[in-house]
């Protein structure tokens, strides 16, 4: 169980919004919430088992999950690129012809690793960590020349990280996916709640709000800002509000 003061993030933020409303809709504002620990291989399985009822995080809408689950409007768009040292020589994917490469079980980075090397006759020998801090030290203990996962991740791994100023991240974005708030499938009274917060918050200019204070700011623990503008895909779907999975 995770305490909700450990709890911390855009994500978070949103999920505290769509409990807000819950409690209002319920007429229960002392509802009290319960934070669990999912992994990419527990995620689904455990929200389909009822045993949590909505995940916020980077669980990428695509039309594989959608067979077993639901998601909720698009709030945030990411690609795979790739954490490195600097020192290591690696600025594309091409550099990595013949080396080992970093990625997580159950993420669609590794599918998307694969194949790109496998188009590209690239030979990637592909290693992969148990959670996203398992495959990061692949990297820092020099296992893997590279970690290729969802950009935003590496940005916050590599804020957070023992000596972040030693990394970096490169390469081009492969493959554009939307991340979802994803809830069961058989709820659909609670989409409509969910997406009708997550609405209330772009129009607004909330939703913005948050983007800038997580994404464009000092953050903690340690202050660091990833810089990251808002995508011209997220942008565009502040009015579009689409829940459509990747292609």
């Amino acid at each position: 169980m995770i305490s909700p003061a450990e709890a911390v993030g855009f994500s978070v933020d949103l999920t505290d919004a769509i409990v807000d409303d819950v409690r209002r809709k319920l007429n229960k504002p002392n509802l009290e919430v319960a934070h669990i620990p999912v992994s990419s291989q527990t995620r689904i399985p455990l929200l389909v088992n009822g045993t949590y009822d909505l995940e916020c995080g980077s669980t990428t809408n695509n039309a594989a999950r959608g067979k077993d689950v639901a998601f909720a409007i698009s709030h945030f768009y990411t690609g795979t690129r790739l954490l490195t040292k600097k020192t290591s020589g690696i600025k594309n994917y091409a550099d990595l012809a013949k080396k080992t490469v970093a990625s997580t079980v159950g993420s669609t980075n590794e599918k998307v690793l694969r194949q790109y090397s496998a188009d590209n006759n690239l030979d990637v020998q592909v290693v992969l960590g148990k959670d996203y801090d398992d495959s990061m030290a692949l990297v820092e203990n020099d296992r893997a020349v590279a970690f290729a996962m969802d950009d935003i991740l590496l940005f916050g791994l590599m804020a957070n990280s023992k000596n972040p100023d030693s990394l970096e991240v490169v390469g081009d974005a492969l493959q554009v996916e939307p991340y979802g708030c994803m809830l069961r499938k058989d709820d659909p009274e609670f989409k409509q709640l969910v997406d009708g917060t997550i609405t209330r918050l772009m129009e607004s200019g909330e939703f913005a709000r948050l983007y800038t204070k997580w994404f464009q700011s000092p953050i903690p623990p340690k202050g660091m800002n990833l810089n990251m503008p808002m995508s011209e895909q997220l942008k565009a779907n502040l009015k579009a509000r689409s829940d459509k999975p990747a292609l």
